[in-house]
C-alpha cells in the first residue's frame, strides 16, 4: 500500500475512546472503508529531528460494534509529512501543549493536508472568534474586570460567565439575584478573561449543534439539558434529539460557515439557542457526528471524506 494511503490521527489515548459517541472513531471507520491505514499518535509522540517532523506512530485497526474496538498492528517511527491526511482530533483544553503541536504541524502543512489547518486552529479562539458575529448573538462582553461584570449583571439581570478557553460546558457560572461577589472574584482569579452573556431561558429547551464541512452546513442535532441543569453538552448529561434549523438559524449558520471557510477551517461545529449564536465556534475537535448518525441515519463522516478527497 502506498504511504499516501495513510491517515495520521492526532488524538488522546486510544484506550479512552467511547465508541458509542466518538466522532473521531466514526471518521476513522469511514477512512478504513476507503482503504486507508490509520496511524494514531498523541502530542507526546511528535518529534522534530533533522528538519523533519516524525511521530512515534501506532498503526491501528478499528472494529465497529465490538467490545474490543481496536487492534494494534505495529508501532513505528513515521515521517508525518508522508501521510495523505493528518487529523487534529485531541480534545481541549487548548493549552500550551496544544499550541506547541500546531506550531510543529505548521512545518509540514505545505507537504500534506492537515484538518483543521494548524495555523487556523491556533489563531481562532473558540469563543473570542465570535466577536466577528456579535450581531447574531445575545448581549455579550469579554472581560476579567469585576466592575464590568457587575454593571453587565445590573443591566441584564441574569447572565452566564464562560471561560474564553473553556470546553465541554466546564466552569460555566450562572448569576442571578443571589450571586456571591466573593465567589465571582475567586472565579475570575482562576479563569481570567471570560465571556459574559445574557442568559437565554430557552437553553432549558436545548441548544442546536450545527455541523459545517468546508463552508457548507451539513446537519444539526438538538441537545437538551438534564433536569435542573442549563448545560446541554452531552458530556454534562445532555441528551441528543433529531431537529431542524429555522430560517433564521440557517441564515446565521451559513454566514458563520462562509467565514470559517475563509479562515481555512474545514470542519467545525457551532451552537445556537433560541435563534441566537451563543459564541461557541468549535474548530479544535468538533464532536456530535455519531449522535447525528444515530438519530438521522445520515453518516456525515461520508460527507467529510467525500469532500476532503475532492479538494486539490
Amino acid at each position: 500500500m502506498s504511504i499516501k494511503k495513510i491517515i495520521a490521527i492526532q488524538g488522546d489515548s486510544i484506550k479512552k475512546i467511547n465508541i458509542k459517541t466518538d466522532t473521531t472513531f466514526l471518521l476513522a471507520l469511514e477512512a478504513q472503508r476507503r482503504g486507508y491505514k490509520i496511524y494514531w499518535y498523541e502530542t507526546k509522540d511528535l518529534n522534530f529531528i533533522s528538519s523533519k517532523l516524525f511521530i512515534s506512530a501506532t498503526e491501528v485497526k478499528f472494529y465497529e460494534n465490538k467490545k474490543k474496538y481496536f487492534k494494534i498492528i505495529k508501532k513505528n517511527k513515521f515521517d508525518l509529512s508522508k501521510a495523505k491526511y493528518v487529523l487534529i482530533r485531541q480534545n481541549p483544553p487548548f493549552n500550551m501543549d496544544y499550541v506547541t503541536s500546531t506550531l510543529l504541524l505548521d512545518t509540514i502543512k505545505n507537504k500534506t493536508t492537515i484538518i483543521n489547518d494548524p495555523t487556523s486552529v491556533r489563531n481562532i479562539s473558540e469563543k473570542l472568534f465570535s466577536i466577528n458575529f456579535l450581531k447574531f448573538m445575545p448581549p455579550t462582553i469579554f472581560t476579567k474586570n469585576i466592575k464590568e461584570i457587575i454593571n453587565f449583571k445590573k443591566k441584564y439581570k441574569k447572565i452566564v460567565l464562560k471561560p474564553i478557553h473553556g470546553y465541554a460546558g466546564k466552569d460555566i457560572l450562572f448569576l442571578n439575584d443571589k450571586f456571591n461577589l466573593k465567589k465571582i472574584k475567586k472565579y475570575l482569579n482562576k479563569i481570567n478573561h471570560v465571556m459574559a452573556q445574557t442568559f437565554l431561558s430557552g437553553v432549558k429547551k436545548g441548544d442546536k449543534r450545527v455541523f459545517i464541512i468546508n463552508g457548507i452546513v451539513k446537519g444539526v442535532i438538538k441537545r437538551i439539558p438534564s433536569k435542573n441543569s442549563i448545560l446541554s453538552n452531552l458530556s454534562q448529561g445532555g441528551k441528543a434529539f433529531k431537529t431542524t434549523l429555522s430560517s433564521k438559524e440557517l441564515k446565521i449558520s451559513n454566514y458563520v460557515a462562509k467565514k470559517l471557510k475563509q479562515q481555512n477551517i474545514f470542519f467545525a461545529g457551532i451552537d445556537l439557542v433560541s435563534n441566537y449564536l451563543i459564541g461557541d465556534i468549535n474548530v479544535t475537535s468538533p464532536t456530535g457526528l455519531k449522535n447525528h448518525y444515530d438519530l438521522t441515519g445520515v453518516n456525515l463522516a461520508v460527507d467529510f471524506w467525500d469532500t476532503l478527497e475532492k479538494l486539490k
